[in-house]
């Protein structure tokens, strides 16, 4: 199904893109979001979050807008409150491999794949449609435009944040606990100090310049 494009809409309330979906005849939406896209290091990741009808959260928006704290307390009441919640990352290797756009695009389709039930319509951040035969819609900005997609948008953060932190006790020279794998000052002295770990992108500027 060619996917329907909404780049250039007007701001719409919080829930709308959901209620014009199931105003379609769509019983299960899928909100989309990935983080991860531009650091020097580390897995991209993707979620997908099928809310309930009746989903409240207040304070909820797009996780860039929101504190590390604020994530922490949203993210245990997304998922009790989520009829389902899948996760999807792409490797540092595969994101060397692939490029950046196609491994977000990959996790997007894992965490499709890992929804506990099979959603009929997407709600997806950005402009570029996953490659799934499903219904699907592509959002410019919709962390701030959709709930299912900014409750998607916390889940990916937290998720990669933890991943980060775990890298982190791996090889705590690079700091990763504090820059979560982004192009810091402190970061990018790292890489020329000490070089590029297995989990720096070989193909990023700022990280290729130093390989041996």
């Amino acid at each position: 199904m060619t996917p329907l494009s909404l780049f250039d809409s007007p701001p719409l309330t919080f829930l709308e893109f959901e209620e014009q979906a199931r105003q379609r005849g769509f019983q299960s939406v899928a909100g989309i979001d990935e983080a991860g896209r531009g650091p020097l290091a580390g897995p991209v990741v993707a979620a997908a979050v099928i809310l309930p009808e009746l989903f409240s959260l207040p304070g909820l928006t797009d996780s860039k807008k929101l504190s590390e704290r604020r994530r922490q307390i949203l993210y245990p009441k997304i998922c009790q409150q989520a009829r389902a919640v899948g996760i999807g990352v792409a490797s540092t290797v595969e994101i060397d491999r692939l490029n950046i756009l196609q491994a977000t695009l990959l996790a997007m389709t894992r965490a499709v794949g890992r929804l506990s039930q099979v959603p009929d319509h997407l709600l997806i951040d950005g402009i570029s449609a996953v490659p799934l035969n499903l219904s699907q819609q592509c959002i410019k900005q919709g962390d701030s435009r959709s709930l299912s997609i900014a409750a998607a948008s916390v889940v990916a953060k937290v998720i990669r944040d933890r991943i980060m932190l775990s890298f982190h006790r791996q090889l705590p020279t690079y700091g990763f606990a504090s820059h979560k794998g982004y192009g810091t000052l402190q970061h990018r002295t790292a890489i020329a100090e000490f070089g590029p770990s297995t989990l720096h992108r070989r193909t990023f500027a700022g990280v290729k310049e130093h390989l041996k």
